[in-house]
């Protein structure tokens, strides 16, 4: 018998907190004037009322297949001299959800650089399950001859964000963690997700937990391609078990994830990476600058491109 590993459903039933709160330390848009509480960053726009964005633009960096030890990754690389940006899914997408960041990191003069897990849309392995991520990043960045590079890691991608800082310190420029739980194990953080463990919670779509209820409302075609995206992210290779991450195990791990710049990107409406799980991660890892954004589940990438890209790139550029 083959042994699933978690998948996003399975965190999400496991600790969830609904509701939603707003910006941590600071009301931006309303107050102006305020200093942001330290270790907290404004984000350079936060619109109000939210207004949904155009669908993405077409991917259309070159792909490839890297044959490593023991994967096949499929990956795409718009190349180009500047910074190495890599892109980590979450657990509902792929290397083929980064249509709004593809181009826009690329025109900021960024080499940029995503890719499919194992076990997700067109990456194959014999052993879906073995070694962890962040080993299958570091075999990819050899073979692709980078040696340093800014990581930035959404929801699932986060936790692999977590293991490179954790992990490869020098060879990470800064990380961004967007909307996620960063560790699966640790009780300190778990303890924020009072809702572990409901059985309604499973029976929820995945787009009704990870698009908030304003994007959802105002962007029907951005949320079919959405759901298209995430049924076809493993679509292929439904139920494999998922990849241990290599990530964070305990408070102490995530706190040595300070040695690398850390961004910290919160959705004031997100049902389980939530507001208050970004502050107790904002205060455990020194290093770190924390962003929530209003109208915002869990896909800020998807949800809230222009805001998400300009956070993110005002925050490489200063701190890496």
């Amino acid at each position: 018998m083959t042994t699933r590993g978690p998948n996003r459903r399975d965190i999400l039933s496991g600790g969830a907190l609904i509701g939603a709160i707003a910006l941590a330390g600071t009301t931006s848009h309303a107050a102006p004037r305020r200093r942001p509480a330290k270790g907290t960053i404004l984000p350079p726009r936060d619109p109000d009322p939210f207004t949904a964005p155009p669908l993405p633009p077409a991917m259309t960096a070159p792909s490839a297949i890297a044959k490593l030890d023991g994967v096949d990754i499929w990956y795409w690389d718009t190349g180009g001299p500047g910074e190495v940006v890599v892109l980590q899914h979450a657990m509902t997408g792929s290397g083929h959800v980064w249509g709004y960041q593809q181009q826009a990191f690329r025109a900021a003069g960024y080499r940029v650089i995503g890719y499919s897990r194992r076990s997700y849309r067109d990456t194959h392995a014999a052993d879906p399950g073995g070694g962890n991520a962040v080993n299958d990043m570091r075999m990819l960045m050899d073979h692709l001859k980078v040696d340093k590079c800014h990581v930035i890691g959404t929801a699932g991608g986060g936790l692999l964000a977590a293991g490179w800082a954790l992990h490869h310190p020098e060879r990470a420029r800064t990380i961004t963690i967007a909307h996620s739980i960063i560790t699966l194990t640790a009780p300190e953080s778990l303890a924020l997700m009072p809702n572990r463990g409901q059985p309604w919670l499973a029976t929820l779509p995945h787009y009704y937990t990870e698009l908030s209820a304003s994007y959802r409302a105002l962007a029907k075609e951005g949320t079919a391609m959405w759901v298209d995206l995430a049924h076809k992210a493993r679509e292929q290779q439904f139920g494999l078990p998922a990849q241990p991450y290599g990530g964070p195990e305990n408070m102490a791990d995530i706190a040595r994830v300070s040695a690398v710049p850390t961004l910290l990107i919160y959705g004031a409406c997100d049902p389980g990476s939530n507001p208050p799980l970004g502050r107790f991660f904002n205060r455990s890892i020194p290093n770190s600058e924390l962003a929530i954004f209003s109208e915002c589940s869990h896909s800020g990438y998807w949800e809230r491109p222009e805001l998400f890209n300009a956070t993110v790139l005002e925050f490489m550029q200063r701190r890496g």
